[in-house]
This record gives C-alpha cells, structure tokens and sequence, in this order.
C-alpha cells in the first residue's frame, strides 16, 4: 500500500510539472531573442540612414512617451516619426554607433537598459556636428518582438 501512495503520489507531482509547463491557450510563443548590443546598433545604423521609417520597425506603435534631443517630448512613435523626418531633413550624413558601455537589464517582458552613441552628422551645409549621445531605453515584448515603449536620448550640458 505504501508503494502504491508513493507511486500515485510521484505521477500527481509529474502531472503538475507538466501541466504548470504547458502553453497557456491564447499565449503568444515568443521567437525574438533579448536585445544585445547588436540588436541596439541596429537600431542606430537605422538611425544613421537619416530617415526614421527605417527605424519604425523597433518603436512599438500607440501612446509611449520618447524624449529626445529636437522637441522635448513626443507621445507616440507617429508623433516622434513625422518631428524627427523634419529635423534631419537639415542633414547629408549621419554616422551614431554605440559605445562599449551599453548595459541591458531583463526584467520579464521588458529589458531596460543605457548607452552612450558616438555621433557624427554632417548637415547639408558642410557643418559637422560631433559628440556622444546618451540613450535610455526600455523594451517590452509585444507579439514577439522586442519594441521601444520608452526612450530618452540626450547630451550631456556644456
């Protein structure tokens, strides 16, 4: 009779591991690995081409607040798009990669994280501007893919 129990009891405690394993109905499989730095300098060679349709695929779309160096503050990606096309419209090239310092910090659907970007834009009139960034962003996953729901980009004070 005591094996018996034993038994019952060892296939009850496997049932509930494999049930406390299985997918929730509804649940989304998430495909898209943590951002790394990688993932972050694509975001900035993006950033580079001067035209933030070819970063929109990273901003998740909807009410997020952006702070960035031009205009204070957007309240969507949309927002921050449409500003943004009219700022580097004054400029020819752009060259922002990330530094070594870059740190990111999971936290369940979300990653956090701060880096400094060492810019070089050239605007149309020959003017080059040289400096380093700073960026502060977070990340949640939404439908798979780790998008930007918060970010501030700024420079240091003179």
């Amino acid at each position: 009779m005591k094996r018996n129990s034993f038994v019952l009891l060892v296939c009850l405690a496997l049932a509930a591991t494999s049930l406390a394993a299985t997918k929730k109905a509804g649940e989304k499989k998430i495909s898209a690995p943590m951002p790394d730095k990688a993932y972050l300098q694509k975001i900035w060679d993006g950033w580079s081409t001067l035209d933030p349709a070819n970063v929109a695929q990273y901003y998740a779309p909807g009410a997020h607040v952006f702070f960035d160096i031009a205009s204070l503050k957007y309240g969507s990606w949309e927002e921050y798009q449409k500003t943004v096309t009219q700022v580097l419209a004054d400029y020819k090239t752009g060259s922002l990669t990330v530094d070594d310092d870059a740190e990111l910090h999971p936290a369940g659907n979300y990653v956090w994280g701060t880096a400094t970007i060492k810019e070089e834009m050239i605007h149309k009139s020959g003017k080059i501007d040289m400096g380093t960034l700073r960026w502060t962003f977070v990340f949640e996953k939404l439908d798979g893919k780790w998008l930007i729901v918060h970010e501030h980009v700024s420079v240091p004070m003179e």
